[in-house]
């Protein structure tokens, strides 16, 4: 005998006897109804096992079986009660989408300026730049760019997310939308919006009150509301489509009004939308009203400190979000690890201003402070305050704290050890840290002693110091160089186009010269004064950075510049600089034979200039000269060359010119 499978079409009631067959009927109507609704939300159901079931009183009915539309044995396809064809066409949600678009649309403005303390605490920090309104200020106050608005569009600004986490404290309201999911006796799929009741419908259930209860106590309400229904079955329960709520932005906000925003967002995404605080709202007193009440205040601090939303509650529909007026501001600059200006509660010290700014940096100077008011700016100005008695010292607004930089400040050197390099001709070349107050032969010392091939009067020392010296002193001839090329040029005067044109060739000369001499880089080089065959270095004190090389015995001398064959020639005791210059050709007929110098191994200049004489050529004194290893004899070529013909010219316009002056004085005379 076939047992009866009660249709759920509708849940209510177990079946009486008699009315079989009015379920049958409305079974195969409701199936009927589900195959036209195509992609519908589908509902499956098995047979239940109501509780308190009388199965002996009901009576075998195999019409159901015998229909060939109609299989009791397979699932059931239905749809919700009041479930649209597609939830995205659903006109509610439309229009919450376009409150949303519209909302945000506003938020697409320009940054908030900055305030007169932002541009006065700029001004202290980097006093070489003039800060103005609408500049870009490096240093703004704590929480600015989290509201800042530069150059965002509405996609970057805030990407509207309709499924995100559901914390478990939401609290269901009219308009959220459950997705409920029933396996076991009952299989089911529901997707049920609350209505403005607060509840929902269940098919076979009935109604349920879900409007208060937190998300994280739904599954258990519909659990318990269901047994009372079925038994042996398992439930989930999801939030799907995030209804939209209203709330109001006021106070000292950068755009107050009301705002669309979704259920999950908290009071801080709201705030945000609407810019945030402008220049004269507090980033700490803020106050979410609900009711006419004060439900949280929100410090914005907590969450860009510490990362805390504790006070960040999940806004509800007519909510006030009022951002009250700023409060004492204080600046930290210099040497920390976030220059800002902070808001400062009643109670807080130079310790918490310190906090706030993520601390000292690396090389900061840990030991004290300065800090400059603005009511004392005509009188003391600056007072400076020890670390130690941060946390019992109390700001007040306008305070301006200065941490310095310890790795700047230029420091005794005798009193710090000396970190040298000693290469060349030593038995240990290598870096080596010297004692406060070593000198160059205790770093000798240090690298081992000299070798047996060491030419110490050749010995090339470099300091970093110098090098800096040299190349300010440097750049500073060439800029004077330019200018009186400039000077002299502009002020010389053109009598004819051939005179002009060699003017034009002498600029671009001088120019592409000029341009040359840029290239060059000092050394830093510093001449060693010492005997030719000494072997001891003088007595300097060495400083940090300093380099140390000393070469082997050169074995040639160098003869450049104007002569004829230029080249380095092996060195022979006894010769002198004369027979290197006769050995290379001599002065050819365009040289400077006057200007001819020498440039000793240990950096010295020995030139024939140096010794006084009429006529040109080398000096008798300078042509004897012993020549030493490694020594650089240069011949410069002459600069200002005329020809015969131009020597003649000139003197017969000065004879001429002079013949026409001793005419006109006789004429004048008679």
């Amino acid at each position: 005998m076939h047992s009866v499978r009660t249709p759920l079409a509708h849940f209510g009631p177990p079946a009486r006897p008699g009315r079989t067959w009015l379920g049958a009927v409305l079974l195969l109507l409701a199936l009927l109804g589900a195959g036209a609704a195509h992609g519908q939300t589908q509902l499956q159901l098995q047979d239940p096992d109501p509780i308190e079931r009388d199965r002996s009183s009901a009576p075998a009915d195999n019409s159901l079986n015998r229909s060939n539309a109609v299989d009791t044995t397979s699932p059931r396809q239905l749809r919700a009660p009041g479930e649209n064809r597609n939830p995205s066409q659903d006109p509610r949600l439309k229009r919450d989408a376009r409150t949303l678009e519209r909302d945000l649309k506003r938020v697409e403005r320009p940054p908030t300026p900055p305030s007169e303390f932002e541009i006065y605490v700029n001004r202290l920090a980097f006093p070489s730049v003039d800060f103005r309104n609408g500049d870009v200020l490096p240093i703004r106050r704590l929480g600015s760019n989290l509201v800042d608005d530069t150059a965002t569009t509405t996609q970057e600004r805030e990407v509207v997310d309709f499924s995100p986490l559901v914390p478990p404290d939401y609290v269901i309201s009219p308009g959220d939308e459950l997705v409920l999911a029933v396996w076991g006796s009952v299989d089911a799929e529901l997707r049920l919006i609350v209505d403005r009741s607060g509840r929902i419908t269940v098919p076979r259930v009935g109604s349920i009150m879900v409007s208060g209860v937190r998300y994280a106590d739904l599954p258990e309400t519909l659990r318990s509301r269901i047994a009372q229904t079925f038994r042996n079955f398992q439930l989930s329960v999801s939030l799907g489509q995030l209804r939209a709520v209203r709330v109001f932005v006021t106070g000292f906000v950068a755009r107050p009004g009301a705002y669309t925003v979704t259920a999950l967002s908290g009071a801080a995404s709201a705030l945000v939308n609407a810019g945030g605080p402008s220049a004269s709202g507090s980033f700490r007193d803020i106050q979410i009203r609900r009711g006419g009440k004060v439900v949280s205040k929100l410090d914005f601090y907590d969450l860009l400190l510490s990362g805390n939303r504790g006070a960040d509650l999940l806004v509800q529909a007519d909510d006030v979000i009022h951002v009250g007026p700023i409060g004492p501001q204080v600046a930290m600059i210099g040497s920390v690890n976030r220059a800002a200006i902070f808001e400062l509660k009643p109670g807080e010290t130079m310790a918490d201003a310190l906090r706030m700014a993520g601390g000292f940096s690396a090389v900061a100077d840990t030991s004290r402070l300065v800090m400059e008011r603005v009511d004392e700016r005509a009188t003391l100005r600056a007072v400076q305050i020890d670390v130690a008695r941060a946390d019992k010292t109390e700001l007040r607004s306008g305070d301006v704290l200065r941490a310095f930089n310890a790795v700047t400040l230029a420091t005794s050197q005798q009193r710090q050890n000396k970190r040298v390099r000693v290469e060349g001709e030593v038995l240990r070349p290598g870096d080596y840290l010297m004692p406060a107050e070593s000198t160059l032969a205790d770093a000798l010392q240090a690298a081992g002693g000299l070798t047996q091939a060491a030419y110490v009067f050749g010995t090339d020392f470099t300091r970093e110091s110098v090098r800096v010296a040299q190349q300010e002193n440097y750049e500073r001839a060439l800029r004077n160089l330019e200018t009186e090329i400039s000077l002299a040029t502009s002020t010389q005067r053109i009598t004819s186009a051939d005179e002009a044109a060699a003017q034009s060739g002498r600029a671009a000369a001088t120019t592409r010269l000029i341009e040359k001499l840029r290239l060059i880089k000092p050394t830093g080089r510093v001449v060693l004064q010492m005997p030719p065959d000494s072997r001891e270095l003088p007595k300097l004190m060495l400083e940090d950075g300093d380099r140390l090389f000393v070469p082997s015995v050169p074995s040639s001398v160098g003869v450049f510049g104007s002569v004829f064959n230029a080249g380095s020639y092996l060195r022979e005791d006894g010769r002198s600089l004369a027979d290197y210059l006769r050995q290379a050709g001599g002065p050819t007929r365009g040289a400077d034979a006057g200007s001819t110098f020498v440039l000793r191994a240990n950096g010295t200049v020995v030139s024939n200039l140096q010794e006084s004489g009429w006529g040109s050529g080398l000096r008798g004194s300078f042509e004897r000269l012993p020549a030493l290893p490694g020594d650089t004899l240069f011949v410069p070529e002459q600069l200002d060359k005329t020809t015969f013909v131009q020597h003649a010219k000139d003197w017969t316009q000065i004879l001429a010119q002079f013949a026409l002056g001793v005419a006109a004085f006789v004429t004048l005379t008679n």
